[in-house]
């Protein structure tokens, strides 16, 4: 990378937001494309090879979040920061898995995304204080005996264990043959018998299981 210039491009579906981001960019920073779907940075970004890519999750059509999986493995030495007012743990969880290097929360601020910016390229995981601590208390959650997994049925098994693999749930759903809402019920019984609120929590407990 020239140290001279960091080549930064935005997926945001919203227009406006989307040149608010680009005119925040001041030097160092250069916008080198901007892209109002997971689609079009797909077909764009891995011959222009930004940086950065700042990465909302709810895009039309293709989920951010599966946008990150993709240029992960065609850009790996890019570095994509999620941008996006979902704070809960599953997006969080669901979106590092996928190859995130940092998490921010909308409204942002020109200092907090300067600073996110600089932070992940020198190789740290820029996070909004919330998202930080949020990730720190699942981590904190106590070990679980490994009899936790007995009260799961082997379809709940099969589930939990493709949460673990970084799937999302509609990917488990179109996998096992049946509806979205069908994998979203089964992921609410696997929370309530291993007494977890998220996603990162279950997969912690899957690890001892």
């Amino acid at each position: 990378m020239n140290p001279q210039k960091i080549r930064v491009a935005v997926v945001e579906d919203n227009s406006a937001l989307r040149e608010q981001i680009g005119a925040m960019l001041l030097p160092p920073c250069t916008c080198v494309g901007s892209y109002p779907s997971a689609e079009a940075a797909i077909d764009a970004l891995p011959a222009i090879k930004p940086d950065i890519v700042l990465m909302d999750i709810q895009l039309p059509g293709m989920s951010g979040i599966d946008c990150v999986r993709v240029l992960s493995g065609k850009l790996p030495a890019t570095q994509i920061i999620m941008i996006t007012v979902y704070d809960d743990s599953d997006s969080v969880y669901e979106s590092l898995a996928a190859g995130a290097s940092g998490y921010l929360l909308k409204p942002l601020e020109f200092a907090s995304l300067a600073e996110a910016i600089h932070e992940v390229l020198a190789g740290g995981a820029p996070m909004s204080m919330s998202i930080a601590r949020r990730v720190i208390q699942t981590f904190r959650k106590p070990a679980t005996a490994p009899d936790d997994g007995k009260a799961l049925g082997a379809r709940e098994l099969e589930i939990l264990e493709m949460l673990a693999k970084g799937f999302l749930k509609k990917e488990i759903a179109d996998k096992l043959g049946v509806s979205y809402w069908t994998i979203q019920t089964h992921v609410g019984r696997i929370y309530k018998k291993l007494h977890v609120h998220s996603r990162a929590q279950a997969v912690a407990k899957f690890h001892h299981l």
